[in-house]
């Protein structure tokens, strides 16, 4: 394992599922840094380091909500897979959606896994934790 943290951006609205995502990380074995933006826009403006995140620290790992105010999570996971400086970045796509179109969608516009987010707060913890066990334990990221 890795003596640093792991960087991670969650693009999430919703802040319940931000804070339930916060916990279930801290729970976890692996250090990790995580910085929180709540719509479309500001992910894109955090990743491209403008503005106000003009800084920021690009993240080894992206969870993405496909339902996001101003740009939606669609347009966002485009974008990036668009971006020769981001398209390495892998991108977890953690939403409510089950739909097959959303999930097509997903990988067609080369989203690394998609989870739908179950409703049952257990349920929901044990998914955030397995994505933690496999993504920051597992998998080799690229480095950044």
């Amino acid at each position: 394992m890795t003596s640093r943290p792991i960087e991670i951006l969650l693009v999430e609205d919703n802040p319940g599922d931000v804070r339930l995502t916060l916990e279930a990380f801290k729970e976890g074995e692996v250090l990790n840094n995580f910085t929180v933006v709540n719509d479309g826009v500001e992910a894109l403006a955090y990743l491209r380091r403008e503005g106000q995140h003009a800084k920021a620290v690009l993240p080894e790992l992206i969870l993405l909500d496909l339902n996001l105010p101003k740009k939606d999570g669609r347009e966002v996971l485009a974008e990036i897979k668009a971006d020769d400086r981001l398209m390495k970045i892998p991108v977890i796509v953690l939403t409510t959606s089950a739909a097959e179109e959303d999930i097509a969608m997903a990988y067609s516009r080369h989203a690394n896994c998609y989870i739908t987010k179950p409703a049952d707060l257990d349920q929901f913890l044990r998914v955030v934790q397995s994505i933690e066990s496999f993504w920051l334990t597992l998998v080799k990221l690229p480095s950044r």
